[in-house]
């Protein structure tokens, strides 16, 4: 099955982690997925991911010395694929895995995805289990050097035709449990013990092709960033989204910094195929790392991480508590125009120019009827932004043919079309132009 056939544009949802860290349960993602399917479904939003470490006991427990529990209990089957932990999701009891929670997410109209670790559990490897499907043993296809640094679960896998069986086994499992999103970490770029950064590219085919077998559309993400650039097309053959950066939070300075990463990997950007500015850290977050707060970022520099996130066709994951979403958070993510703007991907999008203290981007629609120019505002303070009418046309945007400009996040339309705009500090001014 093509991977194109069914992400056709970028996947938008809810991930567990920003909020709830290693820590959510079953009825925290049934409340979230209810919130969604009756707020943010009609506008697009549908994936609801449980994310990391969904299969262990205890966790939360040791947080302030751990994140992740050294070696601690986690919920497996005879073969070796973990399984979620019934204390916390107990509709698994009974071998069920999470086919009655996929089930339930399904029926409100949502598609249900996972996070899952690169490689296979360390206590399956030493209980010597089976593979699935073949003679071999978890032993047998772990490969102890390959470890993640960050997370103490699971030994990667050498390059063998055993343990692509493993993979295979995995997303029969997945697929079974009606999962239609695979979150994958430790594989875009791993740090591995050696120092050295490897996006694990034998263990990113293997999933692809895992994938391919499994009878069901899994839209693949590849965690952490940042991707490397020169396998861009590697990224794009095998996967659906892949991560510019490391975990993205809620300050300026990386905010800022994507502007760069979005620049890079614009050429890559293609139906299907998504680099990932990672999660929007709006709302309430920060509760499973003991620092639960409302979002830093002002309104301002919301608005212009929706902006940039939609007009490059980042995929779109809210980490916010949704059942706390204000007002104003709910408007910001439901703003149709800007989400149609990440859904547009026969749009031409470019960054026109980009200095220290602004940047301008600009979508422009097949027939060129409609003109969208993104102008972001750098500076600690308001300031004026001017239009470079001359870059346009070397773009082949003939501007004297637009005659009617509207701001878009303030839904009204500019009488005159001048030639400089204000934008608040860290902002941004969305316009449309029509001819």
């Amino acid at each position: 099955m093509n991977k194109n056939k069914f992400a056709v544009t970028p996947p938008r949802g809810w991930n567990s982690f920003d909020y709830y860290d290693a820590n959510v349960r079953e009825q925290e993602i049934r409340a979230n997925a209810e919130y969604m399917a009756d707020n943010l479904k009609q506008y697009g939003w549908e994936y609801v991911v449980v994310d990391i470490q969904w299969y262990a006991y205890d966790t939360g427990t040791q947080r302030e010395k751990y994140e992740y529990i050294p070696f601690s209990r986690v919920e497996m089957d005879e073969y070796g694929r973990l399984l979620p932990c019934p204390e916390r999701f107990p509709s698994s009891v009974g071998g069920r895995g999470f086919a009655p929670l996929a089930e339930y997410v399904h029926s409100l109209g949502l598609k249900f995805g996972i996070h899952i670790m690169r490689g296979i559990p360390r206590t399956a490897a030493e209980r010597h289990l089976q593979i699935k499907g073949t003679a071999r043993t978890a032993d047998e296809i772990a490969d102890p050097g390959s470890v993640c640094l960050w997370n103490p679960d699971m030994y990667g896998l050498r390059d063998m035709e055993e343990s692509q069986s493993y993979y295979d086994s995995l997303m029969e499992l997945y697929a079974s449990w009606g999962v239609d999103f695979v979150k994958c970490d430790d594989i875009c770029n791993s740090r591995m013990l050696s120092g050295k950064s490897d996006a694990q590219q034998s263990e990113i085919r293997m999933l692809y092709h895992a994938i391919q077998k499994c009878g069901r559309p899994i839209v693949l993400s590849l965690s952490p960033g940042p991707a490397l650039l020169e396998r861009g097309s590697f990224y794009s053959e095998y996967a659906n989204m892949w991560r510019l950066t490391g975990d993205f939070w809620d300050n300026w300075t990386q905010l800022r910094d994507m502007f760069e990463r979005c620049e890079k990997w614009a050429s890559y950007v293609k139906k299907g195929c998504y680099p990932d500015c990672d999660m929007l850290p709006l709302g309430w977050i920060g509760k499973g790392f003991l620092e639960e707060r409302k979002t830093r970022f002002t309104q301002a520099e919301q608005k212009t991480m929706m902006t940039l996130w939609s007009i490059c066709h980042s995929p779109l994951f809210l980490g916010a508590e949704l059942t706390r979403l204000d007002k104003e958070t709910l408007e910001l993510i439901t703003q149709q125009e800007v989400l149609a703007l990440n859904s547009a991907m026969d749009n031409e999008v470019l960054q026109l120019m980009k200095n220290e203290d602004e940047a301008i981007w600009v979508s422009r629609n097949p027939g060129g009827q409609k003109l969208y120019v993104a102008m972001f505002n750098f500076k600690n303070q308001t300031a004026n932004i001017i239009l470079p009418k001359g870059l346009l046309a070397d773009k082949d945007v003939q501007f004297e043919t637009y005659h009617r400009v509207t701001d878009v996040w303030d839904d009204c339309e500019i009488p005159e079309v001048p030639d400089a705009y204000m934008a608040e500090a860290h902002g941004v001014r969305l316009l449309r132009f029509e001819q």
